[in-house]
Formats: structure tokens, C-alpha cells, sequence
């Protein structure tokens, strides 16, 4: 267990201790508490003037022994005597009770980052439950855009921020080689591909479909390997061989993208298969047989009223063919019944928000237990620069892809950017900025940081002078506010990657590593590490290396590297 969770643990007791002492002596009344423990919740104030941890468990308690939640606050407090953990214990506002540390117990911190390495951090949330996060699954009709790079990041460190949790994961791409694009998409390269043979006045193009220049150049790169050869074949014949190859290639494109963006997926997961094992046609049985189906207009709906919801959806179209929806009912049984995972998460974009509790709801209704599937919807991201939305590539005069942006700017820049805010928040992500090497930059800021550290080692070892291990450190010399801010905050991040995991949120680490760096740069201004005291120096040195392994690991953690020289 790590230090903060030690000393959370051990106040909770405190208060329990004291809880039961003011009932034994009628300070409080004889009301029955059920899990006292679990209603003990400690946080770390945001102004540090409050203190090292904060309280409300009075005012949680205040309706159960009908008392001002003050009073409860001062009856618990009068019962707890001060240790040499707790130089001093509080009552604030309403019925806050804050606990003032002392100084020794964050500088076992650096025992245990020495002592962890890179596994300082990771915590046992999870204890080895499946999990899968599915993430992207851009439609491979097509180049990947701005929102699938958003999601790509936040469902990539997201999966990261779990397994340092815990959680046995496995990242997921679910390829819709299926369904109404892919007929688009055939109809589109049959065009094409006739027009690249026989003139754009041969066929019509259809209205409705893919209109870019990708398209053209399946066609004619399918034309070079066969020639004319399917030109006088059956349509459906010729679709699905143009289809077969132009599907692959996107799909070859998508991966060489995703690797550079630093992503690689446990697996790729193919709609098709769902409706060639026969899956769809038994999620659609088991819904009917479970009555939650109706036919109407020679189409096949889920009564979604019946769940409480207002609109009903189709499952099998009037053409007998199912729709999106119902394979994605399938999907994710697969994903929870055959696969047996323990919970799986998706990243979706905010337009899916009315699709959440349908799925939901249709988990339950087949008996898979809609609970089980967590939702992580991804607002809109607006490319900026020089304070002006960008839309278009310089380079290609077309709507900027992942892989545009990656020409612009480093991959670095790219996932800390994105994973900045939490995926509820609207994103402008600054082109300028991101390429900007400054302290402005907050992914430059905090990789300098850590270049700046590797520095400080490197000069004073070429000097004689090594990174001591703990135990032959005098930690206690380390009393400046800054150090024990900068140890404050190394201490923290267990409880972050809790925190972020039960949040399903990871822009808090990204977050935690800028907070970080902020503290390190405002201890190295105040506290110089080569000083007279060689105590003093070894002490600070230690620090400083800690915190050197804390930013490394995080960063190493998000996929964004580290340097040593900047």
C-alpha cells in the first residue's frame, strides 16, 4: 500500500475510534450506523491552508443523529488524540474536519518510488478483472479525422490509466466491414471503376456516394492488378472483388496511422463475423423471444417503450437486412457473454449519446446486464490557430486527417494535446502552440522538466557526487514549503491513478504530470541541489530523482517520451 493510502487508512480509523468513544460517552447519540467505514471519505483539500487531508463525514452523518453537522465535527474531534503522524486537527465551514500532517511520512515517499521504479504508481483497483476498451473504430471507408484522433488518445492512455489500476486489459478496434457504408462504399469503387474505363458518361455516379479522391485511386490501382477484367462480370461479382481489395488497403492505412499515433490493438474485430457465425440472428431471436420485438411495415423494431424509452429502432430492415444496431446488440453480447469479459468500455462520440441507454437497455432485455457496458461520449474538437478555426490541410486543401496533423506537429504534442481535458469537454486543441517549443507549451514544459533533472544528475555525477539510496539519506533536512509541496505531490499519484480510473478519466494524469512539473520547477528555483551541506545536497538530490522516475513513468505511461537533453 502506498504512503497516502497508509495515511487515509489510518485517519480513517482514528475517526472511527473517535466516533464510537463520543457514542460510548454521550457526546453523540446511540444512533445505529451501518459501515461507518465506507461512508469515511478523505480527499486532499485544493488549498493547501486546509490542511494535508479534508473530511465531510460529519455532514454525512448529520440526518442519521439529527444534529448540525458542526457539532458532530467538534464531538469528533475533542475524541482524537494528536500523534506524531498529526501535528494538528481542525473544524472548518459548515463541518469540515481538517488534518494537518507532520513532515516525516511523505519522506517515506521517495523509499518507495526508489523501491518501485517504474511501477511506482500502479495500485490493485482493478485485481485482474477483463476489460475492454474499444476505442476509434473509424468507419474503413475512409482516412480518420479529428474526433477518432481524440478518441484515439483518450481511449489509448484511458486502457493505459487501467492497467496501471489493476484491470486486465485489452484495447479493441471494431472494424464495420458490414451494413449500409459498405454498400455505399462498393457502389462508389463500381462507379469508378467503370468511369476510369469507360468515361465519366459511362454510369451515374450515386448520390449518396463516396465523393473523394481516395476512391478514384482504388479504382485505378485496382485497375492496374486486373485490368478490365471484371468490366463484363456480374455486378455483385465485381463490387465485392473491388470491395475485397480496397477494404484491405484501408485497413492496412488505418493501422499504419494508429501505430505512428503510438496505438496498437490487442485486436481488430471484424462486424462481418457477427453476421456470418449467425451472432445478429440470435440476438435478434433472444429479443424476441424475451418480447421486447414487434414487426411493423415489413420491418422488424425493438420496443424500446417498453424499456421506458421513447423511441423505438428498427432491427431488421423492410429488405430483411439488419441494421447497425442490431449487430452492435450483438457486439457487445460477444463481448460480455462469449468473451467473458467483466466490463467493457467504449469511446464514443457526443452525437451517440441518445444510442447509450438503448444499448443499454438492450444488454438487459438479452439478459447480458447493460451495467456492465461503460460509456465514455467525446465532445468535438476544434482545430486553432493564430485564434482562427483550421478546416483544411495546406497540403491536401481537404479536411485535415490524423495523418495531416501528425505531419504539423509531434506525436508528443498530438496525445498530450487531446488527453488536456476530460472527454465530456469541448477541445481547442492550438496548432501554433502544440509546435511551439516554449514553456507556454505545456507538453515542451513538462518534457523539459524532466530534461532539465537528467541534467542536474548528469553534471553533478561527472562531479563525484551520485543519487545516495534512501536509507542513507537524511530526509528530515528536507523542510523548505517547496520540498514538501514537490514530496506532497509525488505522494499523489496512486490516488490519481485511482481517481482517474474510477472516473474513467485520464486527462487527470496528464494534468497530475503539468501539476508536477510546476512543483519541480518552482523547488529548484527556491532550493538549489549543489550546496556547501553535503547532507543537504544528497537529500535534495534524492528528491530530485524521485521526481525525475514519477514524470518518466507517467509520461512512458501516456506513450510520450521522455528526453534526457532538450
Amino acid at each position: 500500500m502506498n504512503i497516502q493510502a497508509q495515511m487515509k487508512e489510518k485517519i480513517a480509523a482514528v475517526l472511527k475510534a473517535a466516533f464510537e468513544k463520543a457514542q460510548m460517552d454521550g457526546t453523540l447519540p446511540q444512533a445505529e450506523v451501518p459501515a461507518l467505514e465506507e461512508l469515511i471519505r478523505l480527499e486532499v483539500p485544493k488549498d493547501k491552508q486546509h490542511g494535508d487531508f479534508a473530511c465531510n463525514l460529519a455532514m454525512v452523518l448529520a440526518k442519521t443523529l439529527h444534529m448540525a453537522p458542526r457539532a458532530i465535527a467538534d464531538a469528533l474531534t475533542a475524541h482524537i488524540d494528536l500523534d506524531a503522524d498529526m501535528e494538528k486537527i481542525e473544524v472548518a465551514g459548515a463541518g469540515f474536519i481538517n488534518f494537518y500532517l507532520s513532515s516525516h511520512w511523505l519522506y517515506e515517499t521517495m523509499e518507495q518510488i526508489e523501491n518501485q521504479g517504474e511501477n511506482y504508481g500502479k495500485i490493485n483497483l482493478g485485481q485482474g478483472k477483463k476489460v475492454m476498451v474499444e476505442f476509434v473504430s473509424a468507419n474503413p471507408t475512409g482516412p480518420m479525422h479529428m474526433g477518432n484522433a481524440r478518441g484515439g488518445a483518450l481511449g489509448d492512455c484511458l486502457a493505459a490509466v487501467l492497467e496501471y489500476a489493476g484491470y486486465d486489459v485489452t484495447r479493441e478496434f471494431y472494424i464495420n466491414d458490414a451494413g449500409n457504408q459498405i454498400e455505399k462504399f462498393g457502389n462508389s469503387l463500381n462507379a469508378r471503376y467503370i468511369q476510369a474505363l469507360k468515361g465519366e458518361d459511362a454510369v451515374e455516379f450515386p448520390e449518396d456516394g463516396y465523393h473523394g479522391d481516395d476512391i478514384k485511386e482504388h479504382a485505378k490501382a485496382f485497375i492496374a492488378i486486373h485490368g478490365d477484367k471484371f468490366l463484363d462480370a456480374e455486378e455483385a461479382e465485381r463490387k465485392a472483388a473491388l470491395v475485397d481489395y480496397a477494404l484491405e488497403k484501408n485497413i492496412a492505412a488505418l493501422k499504419e496511422d494508429l501505430e505512428r499515433y503510438r496505438i496498437y490493438y490487442d485486436v481488430w474485430f471484424r462486424e462481418s463475423t457477427l453476421h456470418d457465425s449467425g451472432a445478429v440472428k440470435n440476438a435478434i431471436q433472444k429479443l424476441t423471444d424475451n418480447g421486447y420485438t414487434y414487426e411493423e411495415d415489413g420491418a422488424l423494431w425493438l420496443n424500446c417503450e417498453k424499456m421506458g424509452m421513447e423511441k423505438n429502432e428498427v432491427l431488421v430492415r423492410q429488405n430483411g437486412i439488419p441494421t447497425y444496431f442490431a449487430a452492435d446488440i450483438a457486439y457487445h453480447m460477444n463481448k460480455l457473454e462469449e468473451r467473458g469479459y467483466d466490463w467493457a468500455i467504449n469511446i464514443w462520440g457526443a452525437d451517440h449519446h441518445g444510442h447509450v441507454a438503448r444499448m443499454k437497455n438492450a444488454l438487459d432485455a438479452v439478459g447480458s446486464d447493460g451495467s456492465r457496458l461503460d460509456v465514455v461520449l467525446m465532445q468535438l474538437v476544434r482545430l486553432m490557430r493564430d485564434g482562427e478555426v483550421v478546416r483544411m490541410s495546406k497540403r491536401t486543401g481537404k479536411a485535415i486527417t490524423l495523418s495531416d496533423l501528425l505531419e504539423d506537429i509531434s506525436v508528443d504534442a498530438a496525445r498530450f494535446f487531446f488527453n488536456m481535458r476530460s472527454a465530456g469537454s469541448h477541445l481547442d486543441f492550438d496548432l501554433g502552440l502544440a509546435a511551439e517549443q516554449s514553456n507556454e507549451n505545456p507538453v515542451f514544459y513538462v518534457q523539459y522538466a524532466h530534461a532539465r533533472i537528467c541534467s542536474i544528475l548528469r553534471i553533478l555525477e561527472e562531479e563525484g557526487v551520485k543519487v545516495l539510496p534512501y536509507g542513507d539519506v537524511k530526509a528530515e533536512l528536507l523542510t523548505e514549503p517547496e520540498a514538501l509541496s514537490l514530496l506532497k505531490k509525488l505522494s499523489d499519484l496512486p490516488g490519481e491513478i485511482a481517481a482517474a480510473a474510477k472516473a474513467l478519466e485520464p486527462a487527470r494524469l496528464t494534468r497530475y504530470i503539468m501539476e508536477l512539473a510546476a512543483e519541480f520547477h518552482t523547488f529548484y528555483t527556491a532550493c538549489r541541489v549543489r550546496v556547501e551541506d553535503a547532507d543537504l545536497m544528497n537529500a535534495r538530490l534524492k528528491l530530485v530523482d524521485s521526481t525525475r522516475i514519477v514524470l518518466k513513468s507517467v509520461l512512458t505511461m501516456l506513450k510520450i517520451s521522455a528526453p534526457e537533453k532538450m
